[in-house]
């Protein structure tokens, strides 16, 4: 059973950069045709695919977030990471860290990933 689990601050000040990195475990993230991405959820709204790293490490962002987001991963320790730059407080959410095998069709859509972590909170606070 594919296990995921993220790590990262609680608070981030304005301007500063988000980082966040996805463990994961019971499988391997190079696995061919598996996907990983990090979504995350603002209360009261759905969630908001931000981007993916596939398994060979092509990435895809979403167009709203491609100018300050880096999604990167290291095959060692079976874990990926979220590098958000210059955040608000528009930027304030869970975050999740999700996986999918199978083609690369849909993978914007949060409904099409099979392992969720357990999401973490950040808030961006000065």
């Amino acid at each position: 059973q594919v296990q995921l689990q993220e790590s990262g601050p609680d608070l981030v000040e304005p301007s500063q950069t988000l980082s966040l990195a996805c463990t994961v475990s019971g499988g391997s993230i190079t696995t061919t045709k598996y996907y990983w991405a990090w979504i995350r959820q603002v209360p009261g709204k759905g969630r908001e695919w931000m981007g993916t790293i596939g398994w060979l490490g092509r990435t895809y962002y979403s167009s709203s977030l491609k100018n300050r987001l880096t999604i990167s991963r290291d095959r060692s320790e079976n874990r990926f990471f979220l590098q958000l730059n210059s955040v608000t407080p528009e930027d304030t959410a869970v975050y999740y860290c999700a996986g999918r095998e199978g083609g690369d069709r849909r993978l914007g859509d949060p409904r099409e990933y099979d392992y969720w972590g357990q999401g973490t909170q950040v808030t961006v606070s000065s």
